[in-house]
């Protein structure tokens, strides 16, 4: 779905339209949640169709609720619902960051890639290899 650290970076065109497309997943997975709690108030909540879209919304929103539930039922339902549009807002975002986060890991990928070509391995040498803790003291006593 994304490049590979080894390839170019994307074109800022084809990267607008990833944006676009991570946006309209993000909105889909929200609209599939309103639905949910819209359904969830109406039949659990005992509330009209209107006010289940705006106790819903305001929840998914982060706002809190607008109406009393009475039920238990409903009560359950929206104690279930706070939680998951909490989850659901922090799952939108990171679908919505990705691309951007994506672009600058790979951007800094791309340049340390540039580094490491004109360091001493690019020249033909090797390096030595890393010593070991305990070879750095020669006097350790074994355990």
């Amino acid at each position: 779905m994304l490049e590979h650290r080894t390839d170019p970076l994307l074109p800022r065109h084809a990267f607008l339209f990833r944006v676009v497309r991570y946006l309209t997943l993000a909105m889909l997975v929200i609209g599939v949640a309103l639905g949910i709690g819209v359904v969830g108030y109406h039949s659990l909540g005992g509330l009209p169709w209107i006010d289940a879209l705006v106790n819903a919304s305001m929840i998914l929103g982060g706002m809190g609720p607008v109406d009393p539930i009475t039920s238990p039922a409903g009560k359950v339902f929206a104690s279930f619902y706070a939680l998951f549009s909490g989850l659901l807002f922090i799952g939108a975002a990171s679908i919505v960051l990705a691309p951007f986060f994506h672009r600058v890991m790979h951007k800094l990928h791309l340049d340390d890639d540039d580094n490491d070509a004109s360091g001493p391995q690019a020249a033909g040498r090797v390096n030595a290899a890393p010593l070991r803790r305990d070879a750095a003291k020669p006097n350790a006593p074994s355990h």
